[in-house]
């Protein structure tokens, strides 16, 4: 018998490896790594383990990749809302950045997004904001994973004036966390509304010469497109092909106001896009064609935006929203399916960021980075489908346990790396300063 590190035994659990639910498995965790899945019985006569843990009305399944956040505008959270982006951005949440965004603010903010995240059964995120290394500092307290953004903007932040500045900070981000186990760095130009050709180009090769994604927003909005239309002469999406940054490494957001060029261009051109329904909707940005683009072939992540526009960063909402905002939309009750939205919150995000390989499914191999949701509540019995209670019925709350390279970050709903009252208290004291 062979003696391992760890083993779960779960009523059920979803690899997204395969598209059906296992019933009485084991997961078997050896050095942070998952060393194999097999049914309960037959793990028992194969393995013997240091510590071995039952849940007997739990699901587990991979944690959640939230592929588009703004971490630190969680202390934003319920400022401005009822507005139109545009006017929420310029009139409300730029001049609070101005006012409020320091390397202090960044960095507590983004613990309290991410004790959120981790209690919400996310396991990594993808994030764009300011002072990189402050979030990257929390990331290393937290234990969970960060895809964090090398932001470029043209407009002057307390982070950087220019996007000459703000390429260089990101730069020197960049050289300092490549090597790290658990972050990875994109280039996240702001949107092709706020980024003139010229860098849009050095961010280009800077992308092209370091293996870089290239993390945007785009399509977002009606006046998104307009000012493209305006200023040159063409929709924003075929200007990036022009500037031959439509690629499968362009992490394209939102993706919102298509028409038939614009889906033509993502179907030749293979983005990853991340779909952030609730937000989408909040804002009134329009709809993803969702099930369109997926037909073609592309591959489709979910993100929840920043807090400040959703107003949380809660993964199991956000898939039940996918799931029926795409049900609506396509007046068809079959299209998006629980467990292809399961997938669109796991292992699309890992696609979608180029981490796959790592984490993002169940397997041989991989990074033990798994959740277990307890299915035990009253909201999600009678249970006839696990994948449908996930997605359908159950809430972030009942997410009970998550594991972050093998390391256990939520017990029982308990944080083992993080003090929740210290955040809490941090939380206050930010929102008494910036309503002062």
């Amino acid at each position: 018998m062979e003696k391992v590190d760890e083993i779960i035994q779960a009523k059920w659990m979803i690899t997204c490896e395969e598209k059906k639910v296992l019933e009485n498995h084991s997961l078997v965790i050896d050095k942070n790594l998952i060393k194999d899945i097999l049914p309960i019985e037959l793990a028992a006569q194969k393995y013997s383990a240091t510590h071995i843990e039952h849940f007997a009305t739990h699901v587990v399944l991979p944690g959640f990749i939230n592929t588009h956040t703004h971490l630190a505008m969680n202390y934003f959270r319920g400022l401005a809302d009822d507005l139109a982006l545009m006017d929420w951005l310029n009139n409300y949440i730029w001049p609070a950045e101005k006012k409020w965004v320091s390397q202090e603010f960044v960095h507590d903010a983004s613990l309290f997004a991410i004790a959120e995240m981790i209690r919400g059964g996310s396991i990594c995120f993808n994030d764009m904001y300011f002072f990189l290394q402050q979030t990257a500092k929390a990331v290393d307290i937290s234990g969970i994973r960060g895809a964090i953004g090398m932001t470029v903007i043209n407009v002057p932040t307390a982070w950087a004036k220019n996007p000459d500045e703000y390429l260089a900070k990101g730069m020197e981000f960049f050289q300092e966390y490549k090597n790290h186990p658990r972050i990875l760095t994109t280039i996240a130009p702001h949107g092709p509304y706020t980024v003139d050709d010229e860098h849009l180009l050095q961010i280009k090769k800077i992308a092209e010469d370091n293996n870089l994604k290239i993390n945007m927003h785009v399509h977002e909005t009606k006046d998104e497109i307009q000012h493209s239309l305006k200023n040159y002469q063409m929709r924003p999406l075929a200007r990036l092909k022009k500037l031959g940054l439509v690629s499968p490494r362009l992490i394209a957001i939102h993706a919102c106001q298509l028409n038939e060029e614009d889906i033509k261009i993502l179907t030749d051109g293979k983005p990853q896009i991340v779909h952030c329904p609730e937000s989408n909707m909040k804002l009134a940005s329009g709809t993803c064609p969702v099930a369109r683009l997926h037909s073609l072939g592309l591959n489709i992540a979910l993100g929840t935006d920043g807090a400040a526009s959703n107003n949380d960063l809660d993964m199991v909402g956000e898939m039940r929203s996918a799931a029926f905002l795409t049900k609506h939309t396509t007046e068809n009750p079959a299209t998006q399916p629980a467990l292809d939205t399961i997938y669109m919150a796991t292992i699309n995000g890992a696609k979608a960021l180029g981490l796959e390989n790592i984490t993002g499914s169940l397997k041989k191999g991989k990074s033990a980075d798994f959740i277990a949701i307890n299915l035990d509540d009253i909201e999600t019995r009678p249970l006839y489908h696990a994948d449908s209670q996930v997605v359908y019925a159950a809430s972030r709350n009942q997410v009970s346990d998550v594991w972050v390279a093998g390391v256990r970050l939520l017990k029982k709903r308990e944080f083992t790396t993080l003090d929740e009252e210290a955040i809490k208290t941090k939380a206050r004291n930010w929102r008494n300063k910036i309503m002062s």
